[in-house]
Formats: C-alpha cells, structure tokens, sequence
C-alpha cells in the first residue's frame, strides 16, 4: 500500500539526511529496516559494491546498510517493507525491478519489487543517472534470491 512506501521513503530520506549531515564524519549514521536481520540482507550487505558510480562506499553504523560518497549521496537499507501494488514507476535495471519515487525534494528513492526482503535506495537528486546506479547494485539485489513477483 501506499502508506508503506511512504513510510519506508521517509525512512529512507531521513537515513540520506542524517547521512548528508555527516559529511567528514568516518561513519555514516543510519537506523536499520524492519527487516534489516533477515539472513537475505547479509547476502546482500557482503556484496555492496565498493565503488558506485564515482562514489567510494562508506562505513555504516546500522546492520544490512550501505553508503556511498563523501557527503554522501547514496544510501541503502536492506529490509524495508515490501511494496504492494503501487501507482510509482516500475523500473528494471540488470534483472532487478525497481518502483521509483521521484516526488521527494531531497532524494529519488528506489524499492525493490517482488522481492522479499526488500531494498530500498535513497540517491540524492545532485546525483546524475541513477538508474546506472541501481544497475550496479543488482549483483549484490540478485544474491538474495529470484524474484518472487513481476512489476512490469
């Protein structure tokens, strides 16, 4: 439902908040999903890539987290709820769909969808191309299993 998501996008926005605020630190300060220890995510947190894009990956402080930049301007929990059906743009990059919420000033927010547990991204709107983006995550998406439903 589309209370869900949007509870996951503030999540999700405030985590790229509180991260942008850190800028210097050597820690990026988040707050773990719902469902961050779901064994999938480990899966997923051991295979972040350590580059995305042009941005170098940071140090996190919550469990089944990533950030990437320096301020940082990509973040991802993994573990957020799973997203329903929804009237967001469903999109798919390297074998993963994704739902896209474009409607937040500070940050288009990506949730993975037909996959449980869910992924969700925060990129910053400063950050050009964010569907290369989410391609380079898909390596790491895809170690936690197929997908169990379609969006598209």
């Amino acid at each position: 439902p589309e209370s869900v998501r949007r509870r996951a996008a503030g999540l999700m926005i405030a985590g790229t908040s509180a991260a942008l605020l850190t800028g210097c630190a050597p820690v990026v300060a988040l707050e773990s999903a719902p469902d961050a220890a779901n064994p999938a995510c480990a899966n997923v947190t051991v295979r972040l890539p350590d580059v995305l894009g042009d941005l170098v990956r940071r140090e996190t402080n919550a469990q089944a987290t990533g950030a990437w930049g320096d301020p940082t301007g990509v973040v991802l929990h993994c573990g957020v709820d799973v997203p329903g059906p929804s009237t967001f743009e469903c999109r798919e990059f390297d074998g993963v769909e994704w739902l896209i919420d474009d409607t937040n000033a500070d940050a288009v927010v990506a949730t993975t969808f037909g996959r449980d547990p869910a992924v969700g991204v925060a990129i910053d709107m400063s950050i050009p191309a964010p569907g290369v983006l989410l391609a380079d995550l898909a390596p790491a998406i895809v170690s936690a299993g197929p997908a169990e439903a379609s969006c598209l």
